[in-house]
């Protein structure tokens, strides 16, 4: 089937991206679960690489939820150490003028990691703070990576600031509190895309998502392409958004 040309004012502005069935695709593999991740990391760095190509402005992938802290030790570890892994590697790259096109990070992208900062090892805190400290200027492109987050957490952390700052009742708004969520700033998302058939937020961006268009596939995370990514585009750009109206 023909590929079908979008006009730039049919692709969203902000994607939010829920990379789901890692674990699952290394399963049924008959692979370790931390193969399923550090698959589906890679793919991750191709979808970043897809938006950027396709002139989406703003991606928030999420990366590791609060609630992925209950799992077993050794693949929670091995999930902290894949993302300082990647982050370290992408920084390298940045840094090398020389880097070829295949990186995840160009000089137009701002990088920013949301969540709960504070629980992460010391070195994959060191490396999150170079990264945004080094990309801090960059205006083209936005990329958030949700570590260690959920959606109730960040309304509450907003509710907390909100109230430690004294602010009347009467002047607090939804435009005002949104400048205490974590993605302060940025446009509320467009498009959200869950892979692996699953059909929820799972506790994520539930502010944020409040009119966001939902993209559901069936695929594990690993096995979605860039024609799968086209394809949710293309749906996208038939939906009607009335925002209640």
């Amino acid at each position: 089937m023909k590929k079908k040309t979008l006009d730039k004012k049919q692709i969203p502005t902000h994607v939010v991206l829920l990379p789901d069935g890692n674990r699952r695709w290394a399963r049924e593999r008959g692979l370790p679960t931390i193969q399923g991740h550090l698959a589906g990391f890679e793919n991750i760095k191709r979808f970043c690489r897809w938006c950027q190509k396709k002139g989406i402005k703003v991606l928030t992938a999420f990366g590791f939820s609060t609630e992925n802290w209950n799992r077993p030790k050794e693949e929670v570890k091995y999930l902290l150490e894949l993302l300082e892994r990647g982050f370290r590697e992408e920084l390298k790259k940045y840094l090398d003028k020389q880097a070829g096109k295949n990186m995840m990070l160009t000089k137009k992208v701002r990088v920013r990691v949301i969540g709960q900062k504070e629980r992460l090892p010391k070195s994959l805190r060191e490396v999150i703070k170079k990264i945004e400290d080094l990309t801090k200027n960059n205006k083209e492109y936005f990329l958030n990576l949700a570590v260690s987050y959920s959606g109730r957490w960040d309304i509450l952390e907003a509710t907390k600031k909100i109230i430690k700052e004294k602010i009347p009742a009467s002047k607090i708004t939804e435009k005002l509190f949104e400048k205490y969520l974590s993605t302060a700033g940025l446009p509320a998302p467009d498009l959200v895309i869950r892979t692996s058939g699953e059909k929820r937020f799972s506790n994520f961006l539930l502010w944020q998502s409040a009119y966001s268009e939902l993209y559901f596939c069936d695929k594990y995370w690993p096995d979605f392409k860039e024609e799968d990514f086209d394809r949710a585009l293309e749906e996208y750009a038939r939906r009607q958004r009335r925002f209640g109206r």
